[in-house]
């Protein structure tokens, strides 16, 4: 028997492209636990504007499974693939979900770049949901804005939060 299956970890899972609700459903229905980082966004067509909900990452999904229940994953409607590195399925740590889940639910309104970044000064947010994280600061946009990455998933996060929120580390 191989090691490890029977321990839960988190995965991201690459979903055919704008069928990530629909695929969590699927999962969901299966018993299946995932997670869908939403954000709300401000739409605007020539007519009107509106707030809709948009997962965060475009076709990703994280589905916390044990090995054993990769078959069940992998033959579900709008899954892909599974996020490979160097040839193992890629693992999402339960304190980085966490800190997505706390991020989405102070409303920091993340927005989500491919850009290779240069790394800045070191901080600690002291305040708010995210107090405790450490994170690099960076210029974007002639605005201080912290930089968190995600390294599993090979993206980062920039989020527009108070000056009085971080200090140097």
């Amino acid at each position: 028997m191989l090691k490890g299956l029977d321990n839960y970890n988190w995965y991201p899972l690459y979903t055919k492209s704008r069928f990530e609700k629909k695929t969590n459903d699927f999962l969901t229905k299966k018993g299946i636990e995932t997670y869908l980082p939403i954000n709300k966004r401000l739409k605007q067509w020539s007519d009107r504007k509106k707030w809709v909900d948009e997962p965060l990452f475009q076709s990703y999904l994280f589905v916390r499974i044990s090995l054993k229940e990769y078959d069940l994953v992998i033959q579900t409607p709008g899954v892909v693939r599974f996020i490979y590195f160097s040839g193992n399925i890629a693992t999402i740590s339960d304190a980085q979900i966490q800190q997505l889940k706390k991020i989405l639910a102070e409303n920091y309104q993340p927005e989500v770049t491919f850009a290779k970044l240069e790394k800045g000064q070191k901080v600690k947010i002291i305040e708010g949901n995210l107090k405790g994280y450490e994170a690099e600061m960076v210029m974007w946009q002639q605005q201080n804005r912290l930089l968190l990455r995600l390294d599993a998933l090979g993206q980062s996060l920039l989020l527009k939060i108070p000056a009085g929120y971080v200090q140097p580390v």
